[in-house]
């Protein structure tokens, strides 16, 4: 049995919850699924300072003192995991900025690998795409396998035009995620991911320091000395370019300082 763990950017069962509930309703006929909706506004977030507590000392440091913990909980007893939001002046909802700022300590320390991730976006009007971008980027850098989200569009009233091609691209995508949900969890990772992993532990290296809790972290998952986050074969030729990321990483790093 796989669980899902839908969060939606809004407080309101509207057109977001229903495209979400339709996307996990068409992987639930296949069987051997299981799913949560959480919607954000049932949850107490406060807007992040920008204090770089959990950065540098750790995300239990974090002066707020809000329901963080609880999504993060649901995160991680989750094997997929969805981000839907509607689009809100041409970008995501405040109240799911709000949560992947919360969560921003994830990107220096991924941990999400394993589950699969994809993202849904329900608009009126246009750049809902881009949107769908920025989610599958942050989906890649916390970690997860991600199968590139999707947007809908419609105004109300709808069509019927309009709500079968809504049935249409949400049906194509919950056939992708349930067929990743049951592909290899730890896949050989793309280029991309493992230029990421190398100039993120040049940047750890550099500054060397035991007290700061990237440090800590890379050397407790032994990822100062490994290939890549968790144990996997790399190809001749990505192993090339991991060695290369590794020579030319510090010169990088001081140009863009």
């Amino acid at each position: 049995m796989k669980k899902i763990t839908a969060i939606i950017g809004s407080s309101h069962k509207k057109n977001t919850y229903q495209a979400v509930n339709q996307f996990l309703e068409n992987m639930a006929v296949n069987g051997d699924i299981e799913y949560e909706i959480v919607l954000l506004g049932d949850y107490h977030l406060e807007t992040c300072r920008g204090c770089l507590a959990c950065f540098e000392k750790g995300e239990e440091f974090c002066p707020l003192k809000d329901d963080r913990d609880k999504l993060m909980e649901k995160i991680e007893s989750a094997d997929g995991v969805v981000f839907a939001t509607p689009n809100y002046t041409f970008d995501m909802s405040g109240r799911m900025k709000v949560f992947l700022d919360r969560f921003g300590y994830n990107c220096h320390r991924p941990r999400f690998f394993g589950k699969t991730f994809t993202s849904i976006v329900t608009q009126g009007m246009g750049r809902g795409g881009e949107i769908v971008k920025y989610f599958d980027f942050t989906g890649e850098i916390l970690g997860f396998n991600v199968v590139k989200g999707a947007c809908v569009t419609a105004l109300d009233p709808r069509t019927e035009k309009e709500q079968q091609k809504i049935n249409e691209t949400l049906k194509k995508l919950s056939d992708r995620f349930y067929q990743a949900l049951f592909k290899p969890a730890f896949p050989e990772p793309s280029f991309f991911m493992l230029m990421g992993f190398r100039m993120g532990r040049t940047t750890v290296i550099q500054r060397a320091d035991p007290k700061k809790r990237d440090y800590q972290y890379y050397t407790e998952k032994g990822w100062l000395t490994s290939d890549y986050y968790y144990p996997v074969r790399l190809g001749i030729l990505k192993k090339i370019i991991g060695n290369f990321f590794d020579r030319v990483a510090p010169t990088i790093l001081k140009m863009i300082a």
